[in-house]
């Protein structure tokens, strides 16, 4: 494929190109918070212009996607030192790359999304036994049909969750129980404000489509519990709350306000 060639993507699609590209700049510093050298690789030879990304998308914008790698590669490797050969289901994958940083040698891997996004990413990443990628919405249930090890699954939702409706969410979550009862599920939400913000400054100001825009916030994830008996909050945290101290004053400034406000949190529930 010519690196001149225009890719042609979905609106919604097309965002998954901003996690991936910080992550490729963040490797590439000489003393990076985050090793992703697959990020490079794919950032390096897809023929996408990241020009208006890097030109429009903030520094706090950036680092938010490092922290939330940071922690779901931290969360996901403390489940599979308890369950080494457990399943994890990267839902709404896009083109993470969090497998090939976490990856112990025993793990069973799916990477689920649209038919469209899983085709672009086999151009760039490569499937293997224990790493299956599956072309289906998270709202589908024939994909349960690849998880193995029932008892021992972790779902991670990263960069996805705020894209459906709370009536959409709904549907997930029951379906998680129906059919993986149990599971243990990591993903980042917005607050209301933090929606509103990231549609203004990181999608539009990204350049992308307003059919892209998130249409989920919460500002009390503890919220979701009322939904259903069987979801229980394991966890939460601000996106910042244990990655600031790696920074000087002005940016800790920066970031301690952002995790006032709750723009972005970190949340670990189980669905029983």
């Amino acid at each position: 494929m010519n690196k001149e060639d225009k890719m042609e993507l979905g609106s919604v699609q097309e965002t998954m190109l901003l996690p991936l590209w910080g992550r490729a700049v963040e490797t590439k510093k000489s003393h990076p918070l985050l090793i992703d050298n697959t990020a490079v690789t794919i950032t390096d030879s897809i023929p996408y212009d990241f020009s208006v990304i890097a030109k429009n998308v903030s520094r706090i914008s950036r680092l938010s996607w490092i922290a939330r790698s940071i922690y779901f590669d931290k969360n996901i490797k403390a489940f599979i030192a308890d369950n080494p050969d457990a399943t994890i289901v990267n839902v709404g994958c896009g083109l993470d790359t969090t497998f090939d940083r976490v990856d112990n040698g025993k793990i069973h891997w799916i990477d689920l999304d649209l038919p469209d996004t899983i085709a672009l990413r086999k151009k760039y990443i490569q499937e293997s036994d224990r790493r299956t990628f599956v072309p289906a919405s998270a709202l589908d249930t024939d994909w349960y049909e690849y998880v193995e090890n029932a008892d021992k699954v972790m779902f991670m939702i990263a960069g996805v969750i705020y894209y459906f409706s709370e009536t959409e969410i709904k549907k997930m979550f029951y379906n998680f129980h129906n059919y993986a009862p149990g599971v243990e599920v990591v993903f980042d939400y917005e607050s209301k404000i933090g929606m509103k913000n990231a549609n203004k400054f990181v999608i539009k100001g990204g350049g992308m489509d307003k059919s892209a825009y998130l249409k989920w916030g919460i500002n009390n994830i503890f919220d979701i519990e009322k939904w259903n008996s069987n979801i229980e909050i394991i966890s939460d945290m601000p996106l910042f709350s244990e990655f600031k101290n790696k920074f000087h004053l002005f940016k800790r400034l920066g970031m301690s306000f952002c995790d006032s406000m709750k723009i972005m949190s970190l949340a670990h529930i189980r669905i029983k």
